[in-house]
């Protein structure tokens, strides 16, 4: 035990250096790209030494985590109404088959519609504001919840169901002890990819009718004419996003053990 302990730190730290190495690389090729470009000229201010120091601006800023908090808050909401339909539509989908021939067809349709598509009639439907935004990040997210979910019900091993009736299980108790423990990988699965699409979904929605969010202060950076913060902007909803997903897999690497 204590070797493989030793194993998995040595790997850890083997990704961490290897990945710092790459972050190196990228910036490094990044500031000399810059070095061609004539300092009158309008991109000279999207170097990484602009950036940088603008991201050390907004980060002592209260400015900048309101503007992180109100979009946690929308992928929270709009991933809670993506899980708790993806969820249920997902076990109708793998557990029903007469379900899942009729309705094939029609989700597969609206799944390869962009979330965006669907900006104008969000709009008409609940205005401008944070409804708008919570109905996109969930038109988007619902599908990879729901299309795992039933995949992870398709796999469910049909044996374990009969021994669990045959031991005299109720509904509830299969439900919980062999449902739950075999679709659960493959559903979390779902909600991190579907975090990821959210959070794609959720900085052009909030270029929409909102005055708050990381989106809204991509936009404010650009209407001010500040373009090394518009770049420390960009670089902050990539590590938001980062650590989001960094997260998911956690969750779900520690659902398998």
């Amino acid at each position: 035990m204590g070797k493989l302990r030793v194993l998995s730190s040595v790997s850890l730290m083997r990704t961490i250096i290897y990945g710092l190495i790459g972050v190196v690389a990228f910036v490094g090729l990044w500031w000399l790209t810059m070095l061609f470009i004539d300092e009158a000229n309008i991109l000279s201010q999207f170097g990484p030494i602009e950036a940088f120091i603008a991201l050390g601006d907004i980060f002592t800023q209260k400015e900048l985590a309101n503007h992180i908090y109100a979009s946690l808050k929308r992928i929270l909401v709009g991933m809670g109404f993506a899980i708790i339909t993806g969820v249920p539509l997902g076990f109708l989908i793998g557990s029903i088959k007469i379900f899942e021939l009729t309705s094939a067809g029609v989700f597969q349709f609206i799944r390869m519609i962009s979330p965006l598509s669907w900006t104008p009639l969000a709009i008409i439907l609940f205005g401008v504001g944070d409804n708008p935004v919570y109905f996109l990040i969930a038109i988007g997210a619902i599908w990879p919840i729901a299309l795992n979910t039933a995949d992870s019900i398709g796999r469910l091993n049909r044996g374990w169901l009969l021994v669990s009736k045959t031991l005299g299980a109720s509904r509830y108790e299969e439900l919980k002890s062999v449902i739950w423990p075999a679709t659960k990988p493959g559903i979390l699965l779902g909600i991190r990819l579907a975090v990821g699409l959210a959070w794609i979904i959720l900085v052009p929605a909030e270029m929409l009718g909102v005055d708050s969010g990381l989106g809204y202060y991509i936009l404010d950076t650009r209407d001010r004419f500040e373009y090394s913060e518009l770049i420390a902007a960009i670089i902050t909803i990539g590590l938001l996003g980062l650590c989001l997903d960094i997260l998911t897999r956690v969750i779900l690497k520690n659902s398998r053990t």
